[in-house]
């Protein structure tokens, strides 16, 4: 497979080859960090399921994670929008 990509860009032209080598090497790193993200995402289910063996639960550190990836204003405003909401329909 990898002959034909050659020869599909290649065409005797050293431009396309040039092509076909850096269309290779970005398809390569591509699929490492592909392997890695698989690996990360493995290690992050590891450490939670490590957590809520220990009793945490899980669902709100999820929350937790998903919550400090924001600024402060953006929780703000996110927190007030609920809180409308919420109020709205009696909740509160």
């Amino acid at each position: 497979m990898d002959d034909d990509l050659e020869d599909g860009l290649a065409g005797g032209d050293n431009t396309s080859t040039v092509a076909a080598g850096q269309l290779r090497a970005f398809i390569e790193r591509i699929e490492r960090l592909e392997d890695e993200k698989k690996t990360i995402s493995d290690d992050i289910k590891d450490v939670y399921s490590e957590a809520k063996g220990t009793g945490f639960d899980t669902k709100a550190m999820r929350e937790i994670i998903r919550l400090r990836k924001k600024d402060q204003a953006e929780r703000q405003e996110a927190e007030s929008i609920l809180d409308l909401y919420k109020a709205a329909l009696g909740m509160i």
